[in-house]
């Protein structure tokens, strides 16, 4: 999948979460999101430790190469969830931002 294809793939997974889970209203859905990234963002600090070697061994069994990588995605994919779900135009603050940081060093790219 190339990251142009992943607005209407949101889209498309929003609506299935929303199939899934009918009954929760707009406000809850959000805190939900909410804390589903709090829960994969700390999925990847356990996997970046288990990478360096700082993590206990009992919290790095079965672990996979493949794992952190994965953690990103899960990371990336509710966080465009949950700004799909806010009405956030990902792109196009993006976009905003990264004008913001090249004025810092002065480039325009």
């Amino acid at each position: 999948m190339k990251f142009s294809d992943l607005p209407a793939w949101i889209e498309k997974q929003s609506g299935r979460l929303r199939a899934q889970y009918p009954n929760e209203d707009e406000e809850k859905r959000t805190y939900v999101r909410t804390i589903k990234l709090v829960e994969e963002v700390g999925e990847l600090c356990n996997e970046i430790l288990i990478a360096g070697d700082q993590q206990r061994p009992s919290k790095a069994e079965n672990h996979d190469k493949d794992n952190l990588s994965h953690e990103f995605a899960d990371v990336l994919i509710v966080t465009l969830l949950l700004a799909n779900q806010l009405g956030v135009d990902v792109e196009k603050a993006l976009e905003s931002k990264i004008e913001k940081i090249n004025a810092r060093y002065n480039e325009n790219v």
